[in-house]
């Protein structure tokens, strides 16, 4: 579906002084600064695989998705998506992509969607009778069948975002680019896109998703590619990832002392509760699980214990960390 080659992209920028006398000599001679966002990527992406494209900020995601996109050109390197290069066979590879982007939309505010709906429609050459039956699948999916003919300012954000859905995936996408497609949704909404987005790439549809809600994440992605500063530094299912980091757990624990700050090997609080309830985090390779309960119990009594595999959040934060160091 796709496959990227040692992509780069750098940006010359100019560096403007602050001081009066370095004002002064940019007006004369402005010094250039070269910037490389993204360095000598390469990996591939196989049909209906659903893949969550992470990195801090101005990591070179962004940028990245761009080049995907066919927006940006690179500086060098090689993309072929879906047999095409995305910035040079662009209007027969944008009528095969969708994309929906939490904080820009699609939708024209005055406007019901509907009317929006039927203009792609004629952007995209879509059929009358595959118009109709894609329309139905996926007002029936995302149930707005009574929100969609009142004006675009009237929605509610949840309501936005599954008609900004429908617009991508009316011209019956192959690939798709998510960028932020929950930001600012309460929780039913999304788990309604959520659900949305596992029913279409049950169908076949791929999946590109960038987000800083690993929620998302944990929800969806079956692969994580991890940039930072332009680099991919991890390419690994979740459960993958989350084995890099150690054997660790999550362990959220009630007790009848007050526990203290812990300064045991393979063992950090995470989350302080209260004195009697907190959240651990543990390293089972050096603490084992049935040793950690028993001294636990035995020096402050447990009264409940949830254990559970260490969450997305706190293996992305360990992650950035060890690469920031």
């Amino acid at each position: 579906m796709i496959e990227v080659r040692n992509l780069t992209k750098t940006y010359r920028t100019h560096e403007r002084g602050h001081t009066l006398r370095e004002v002064a000599q940019n007006l004369i001679r402005r010094p250039m600064k070269e910037v490389r966002a993204v360095n000598e990527l390469s990996f591939a992406v196989e049909q209906g695989e659903m893949v969550a494209f992470l990195g801090p900020n101005g990591a070179g995601k962004s940028t990245t998705l761009k080049m995907l996109t066919g927006v940006l050109h690179p500086t060098s390197g090689e993309v072929r998506a879906l047999g095409l290069v995305p910035w040079k066979q662009r209007r027969q590879y944008v009528g095969r992509i969708g994309a929906v982007f939490g904080q820009k939309s699609q939708l024209l505010w005055d406007i019901p969607p509907a009317d929006a709906f039927y203009m792609n429609k004629a952007i995209y050459g879509v059929p009358d009778r595959a118009y109709k039956a894609t329309l139905d699948e996926l007002v029936g999916l995302l149930e707005v069948g009574d929100v969609m003919r009142k004006p675009t300012r009237q929605l509610s954000l949840g309501e936005r975002m599954k008609c900004e859905f429908i617009m991508a995936m009316l011209h019956r996408p192959e690939l798709v680019f998510l960028d932020e497609p929950t930001i600012g949704l309460d929780m039913i909404a999304k788990e309604n896109i959520r659900g949305f987005i596992r029913s279409m790439n049950r169908q076949g549809v791929t999946f590109i998703l960038t987000t800083h809600d690993l929620g998302d994440v944990e929800m969806l992605a079956e692969r994580v590619v991890v940039i930072n500063h332009g680099e991919i530094v991890v390419d690994d299912s979740l459960s993958g990832l989350r084995g890099r980091l150690g054997d660790k757990k999550s362990v959220r624990i009630t007790t009848e002392a007050a526990v203290p700050d812990i300064g045991q090997e393979g063992l950090q609080i995470l989350e302080r509760i209260g004195p009697h309830e907190l959240e651990l985090g543990i390293d089972t390779s050096s603490l084992p699980l049935k040793r950690f309960i028993r001294e636990f119990n035995e020096a402050y009594g447990i009264i409940d214990m949830a254990i559970e595999s260490l969450p997305i959040e706190a293996v992305m934060k360990q992650l950035y960390a060890r690469e920031a160091r």
